[in-house]
């Protein structure tokens, strides 16, 4: 007799409300910007956007339905692994400029963002088999082997998604188990590490001084004759890093308690750049106020309840720990980008899931999302 699926539709609609609202919110966004500085039609990036939804959400279901105990085998979780790695090698001989775009004609993806749910694989697929031994070199090792040359490889171009992979990895081992003396030392070797990419690239150098050091007071003691400012200068876009956020605070505090309606935000006229993409979330802030933005803070919340549900009642390791690696990811994403568009962090370049425009960040979303619900609906 064929097991009963047993759909988790709080999750489920939870994820579908979310989707229709980042649309919405992608054309109120791009619609001006579209038409006067890319000079296409005002429904350009909804358009675009629509697309990725339809294929992405086609994909979801198509995960929800598999029994997510089929992906439990090496071949998939090192094929994953393997086929990321080998398209950010092919991305950044490719892409020689920014190293993040694999582009085919109109087509165009990030690769980066492939990392999340095929890591999310690989932790579930190799905590399952390793729970006893969770604090042995055998263990730690080529979980350090593969999340460290992954998050390297990935950081080159994209520091954010780097750092959500990390501190997913070491959020999931912190549940798994693992001792606070390995905890400590990844904290240590993470920081040193993001500290060496931030130097690397003198526009994220410039991002940090800015949000550290404002008004370079403590640089000016450290560095006296100004090198480190000079070089952080070097490829920076603008002289003023600090640019975005400040306007980003200037939209949500604009909206008041219930904002100044959909379509009429002010600060979308140019003074946000790219206002559809990472810093959507001012948009929200400004067209829908306080209300909206914390309604979608809810249901990001909603979205942790659930995956951390589906953690529990998940009756294998597996599952469980696919269930909880794709729940820190998305959450953890979510508010890494809300609190970089608020200024409670350096900007990352995080976009918003399930809301900024980008097809390869939807696609990754949803796929993640239809792997919790797959172990939702088989698990139990």
């Amino acid at each position: 007799m064929a097991q009963r699926l047993k759909t988790d539709w709080i999750l489920f609609l939870t994820v579908l409300a979310l989707v229709c609202f980042g649309l919405v919110m992608v054309y109120s966004a791009s619609s001006f910007i579209a038409e006067l500085k890319y000079h296409v039609s005002s429904t350009h990036f909804f358009v675009r956007q629509l697309g990725w939804a339809v294929v992405s959400f086609g994909l979801l279901l198509y995960c929800m339905r598999r029994d997510y105990r089929e992906w439990n085998d090496p071949k998939i979780a090192f094929a994953c692994l393997g086929v990321v790695m080998l398209l950010l090698v092919v991305v950044y001989v490719m892409d020689s400029q920014s190293h993040r775009w694999l582009k085919a004609g109109p087509f165009s993806m990030q690769p980066s963002e492939l990392a999340k749910p095929a890591l999310a694989l690989f932790l579930a697929f190799f905590l399952c088999r390793r729970m006893d031994a969770i604090n042995e070199r055998h263990t730690l090792g080529p979980i350090a082997v593969a999340v460290s040359v992954m998050g390297l490889a990935v950081a080159i171009a994209d520091f954010g998604t780097a750092v959500v992979l990390v501190a997913t990895t070491v959020a999931v081992m912190f549940v798994a188990g693992i001792e606070k003396k390995y905890l400590v030392a990844c904290g240590v070797l993470g920081l040193l590490l993001g500290a060496a990419f931030i130097a690397m690239k003198p526009y994220r150098l410039m991002r940090a001084i800015d949000f550290v050091d404002k008004d370079h007071k403590l640089l000016a003691k450290l560095d006296p004759k100004g090198r480190i400012l000079q070089y952080a200068h070097e490829t920076a876009s603008t002289s003023d890093p600090g640019y975005q956020q400040r306007q980003s605070k200037i939209a949500v505090g604009s909206g008041g308690f219930t904002g100044v309606g959909l379509m009429e935000s002010k600060q979308k006229l140019l003074y946000l750049p790219e206002a559809h993409t990472d810093f959507i979330y001012g948009i929200i802030g400004e067209e829908t106020g306080f209300l909206g933005g914390a309604l979608l803070i809810v249901a990001f919340g909603v979205l942790l309840w659930r995956g951390i549900r589906t953690f529990v009642r998940a009756n294998d390791s597996f599952g469980r720990y696919l269930a909880l690696s794709v729940t820190v990811c998305v959450v953890l994403q979510a508010f890494l980008n809300m609190s970089v568009v608020l200024g409670i962090a350096p900007n990352k370049g995080i976009p918003l899931p399930f809301i900024s425009s980008g097809g390869s960040s939807l696609l990754s979303t949803l796929l993640m999302m239809g792997m919790l619900l797959s172990v939702s609906e088989h698990a139990g």
